[in-house]
């Protein structure tokens, strides 16, 4: 299938969920449909994204990161990567699949950081014009598992990953609330699965949101 209109998949979660290996699978699944497919992340995707990307991540706490400057930064990458891949893409009839977007705002630096959510509002309404993801596919696992994968890994913490299990608690809580308040763009997908039955799920709600877009 090859279609004119490009559409915007994101993939959410926290950490340790399996979002990388889960943008792999729907990249490859509907590039097998014939479809171009940008892939991408936030924060970052261009140059000067990932610099900013770089100093979110950084777990130095010489200068400890203000929370008002951390929103800020985020959006400012996020200005930068619509600006130079997604839109970009999305007029070329291209799809993008991007491992987070603005609903990782919300569920970090606003329930996690206990931000304001107006003023998250404010910013993605001021950077991103009405633009929002066609499809959201939300991998959603208890925390606990979620961090001994983590740890499985071996490598350093960045700034985020060293934050402690009520903040990813809260985090989870925010991405579930998002859930509920668009049903109609997320699809909650059980992480906490053997990775062929996440991605057997992952497959079958692409294949009906396929049905429906053509």
């Amino acid at each position: 299938m090859t279609t004119a209109n490009g559409r915007f998949i994101t993939l959410e979660g926290s950490e340790g969920v399996g979002k990388s290996t889960n943008v792999a699978f729907v990249r490859d699944l509907l590039q097998e449909q014939g479809i171009r497919v940008v892939v991408t992340r936030e924060p970052g995707g261009t140059p000067r994204a990932e610099a900013i990307r770089g100093l979110l991540l950084d777990p130095d706490e010489t200068e400890p990161l203000d929370d008002l400057g951390e929103l800020l930064l985020v959006f400012a990458a996020r200005a930068q990567h619509l600006a130079e891949v997604i839109r970009p893409a999305l007029a070329r009839g291209d799809w993008v699949v991007c491992d987070r977007f603005t609903d990782a705002t919300f569920a970090y630096q606003g329930t996690a950081r206990g931000g304001n959510s107006a003023r998250i509002e404010q910013l993605e309404g001021l950077v991103q014009q009405g633009l929002q993801p066609d499809l959201t596919l939300l991998l959603d696992m208890p925390v606990t598992a979620a961090r001994e994968r983590l740890r499985a890994r071996g490598a350093a913490p960045d700034r985020f990953e060293q934050e402690g299990a009520r903040f990813f608690e809260r985090v989870r809580d925010g991405y579930r609330q998002r859930a509920t308040r668009a049903p109609e763009r997320f699809a909650v997908i059980d992480a906490a699965r053997p990775l062929a039955e996440v991605q057997s799920g992952i497959r079958q709600v692409l294949e009906e949101r396929l049905a429906q877009w053509q």
